[in-house]
Protein backbone atom coordinates (compact mmCIF):
# COMPACT_ATOMS: atom_id res chain seq x y z
CA UNK A 1 0.00 0.00 0.00
CA UNK A 2 2.70 2.37 0.61
CA UNK A 3 4.00 1.98 -2.95
CA UNK A 4 0.70 3.10 -4.21
CA UNK A 5 0.65 7.20 -5.26
CA UNK A 6 -2.43 9.56 -3.64
CA UNK A 7 -3.91 12.07 -5.58
CA UNK A 8 -3.23 14.10 -2.81
CA UNK A 9 -0.61 16.28 -3.84
CA UNK A 10 -1.43 17.41 -6.99
CA UNK A 11 -5.42 18.01 -5.25
CA UNK A 12 -3.31 20.26 -3.03
CA UNK A 13 -1.37 21.88 -5.97
CA UNK A 14 -4.66 22.44 -7.98
CA UNK A 15 -6.24 24.15 -4.32
CA UNK A 16 -3.29 25.95 -3.64
CA UNK A 17 -3.25 27.13 -7.52
CA UNK A 18 -6.43 28.53 -7.08
CA UNK A 19 -6.14 30.23 -3.73
CA UNK A 20 -3.10 32.60 -5.02
CA UNK A 21 -5.35 33.35 -8.13
CA UNK A 22 -7.97 34.17 -6.06
CA UNK A 23 -6.05 36.14 -3.57
CA UNK A 24 -4.06 38.00 -6.48
CA UNK A 25 -7.55 39.16 -7.75
CA UNK A 26 -9.21 40.26 -4.86
CA UNK A 27 -6.48 42.02 -4.20
CA UNK A 28 -6.14 44.24 -7.35
CA UNK A 29 -10.14 44.37 -7.04
CA UNK A 30 -9.50 45.62 -3.34
CA UNK A 31 -6.73 48.65 -4.56
CA UNK A 32 -9.25 49.40 -7.40
CA UNK A 33 -11.91 50.40 -5.03
CA UNK A 34 -9.48 52.22 -2.85
CA UNK A 35 -8.26 54.46 -5.76
CA UNK A 36 -11.71 54.81 -6.49
CA UNK A 37 -13.16 56.17 -3.45
CA UNK A 38 -9.74 58.83 -3.10
CA UNK A 39 -10.50 59.90 -6.44
CA UNK A 40 -14.44 60.42 -5.79
CA UNK A 41 -13.50 62.55 -2.62
CA UNK A 42 -11.30 64.39 -4.48
CA UNK A 43 -13.77 65.41 -7.10
CA UNK A 44 -16.43 65.91 -4.07
CA UNK A 45 -14.13 68.03 -2.44
CA UNK A 46 -13.55 70.29 -5.46
CA UNK A 47 -16.87 70.89 -6.55
CA UNK A 48 -17.66 72.05 -3.14
CA UNK A 49 -14.73 74.15 -3.52
CA UNK A 50 -16.47 75.00 -6.63
CA UNK A 51 -20.09 75.46 -5.06
CA UNK A 52 -18.57 77.90 -2.08
CA UNK A 53 -16.69 79.97 -5.15
CA UNK A 54 -19.91 80.35 -7.51
CA UNK A 55 -22.07 81.29 -4.36
CA UNK A 56 -19.39 84.51 -3.11
CA UNK A 57 -19.22 85.20 -6.64
CA UNK A 58 -23.14 85.13 -7.16
CA UNK A 59 -23.07 87.41 -3.74
CA UNK A 60 -20.29 89.75 -5.22
CA UNK A 61 -22.28 90.16 -8.82
CA UNK A 62 -25.74 90.76 -6.21
CA UNK A 63 -24.12 93.09 -3.85
CA UNK A 64 -21.33 94.42 -4.74
CA UNK A 65 -18.95 92.90 -1.99
CA UNK A 66 -18.08 89.38 -1.38
CA UNK A 67 -19.31 88.03 1.58
CA UNK A 68 -17.45 88.44 4.99
CA UNK A 69 -18.41 84.91 6.25
CA UNK A 70 -18.83 81.17 5.14
CA UNK A 71 -22.12 81.76 7.31
CA UNK A 72 -23.42 84.38 5.18
CA UNK A 73 -23.46 82.32 2.12
CA UNK A 74 -25.05 79.77 3.88
CA UNK A 75 -27.99 81.95 5.05
CA UNK A 76 -28.25 84.05 2.30
CA UNK A 77 -27.43 81.94 -0.76
CA UNK A 78 -28.68 78.32 0.45
CA UNK A 79 -24.86 76.83 0.29
CA UNK A 80 -25.03 73.89 2.58
CA UNK A 81 -21.88 72.25 3.80
CA UNK A 82 -21.21 68.90 5.71
CA UNK A 83 -18.70 70.07 8.32
CA UNK A 84 -18.89 66.88 10.26
CA UNK A 85 -16.91 65.43 7.01
CA UNK A 86 -15.73 68.55 4.89
CA UNK A 87 -13.49 71.25 6.96
CA UNK A 88 -13.62 74.89 5.12
CA UNK A 89 -11.10 77.74 5.16
CA UNK A 90 -12.35 80.67 4.00
CA UNK A 91 -10.77 83.89 4.50
CA UNK A 92 -11.53 87.10 3.27
CA UNK A 93 -9.00 89.40 2.80
CA UNK A 94 -10.82 92.98 1.19
CA UNK A 95 -14.59 92.93 0.35
CA UNK A 96 -13.58 93.96 -3.07
CA UNK A 97 -10.93 90.30 -3.67
CA UNK A 98 -12.08 86.78 -4.10
CA UNK A 99 -12.02 85.04 -0.64
CA UNK A 100 -9.35 82.67 -0.39
CA UNK A 101 -11.54 79.27 -0.28
CA UNK A 102 -10.08 75.64 0.84
CA UNK A 103 -12.01 72.43 1.38
CA UNK A 104 -10.17 69.53 2.81
CA UNK A 105 -12.00 66.18 3.96
CA UNK A 106 -11.77 65.42 7.82
CA UNK A 107 -9.84 62.61 9.10
CA UNK A 108 -11.95 59.98 10.64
Amino acid sequence: MRNRKTPFIPLLRGLLGSFTLFVLTLSLVMTGLAHTVRTVDTEIEHSLEDGIRRAAVSCYALEGAYPESLAYLKEHYDLSVNEDIYAVHYAVFASNIMPEITVIKRQG
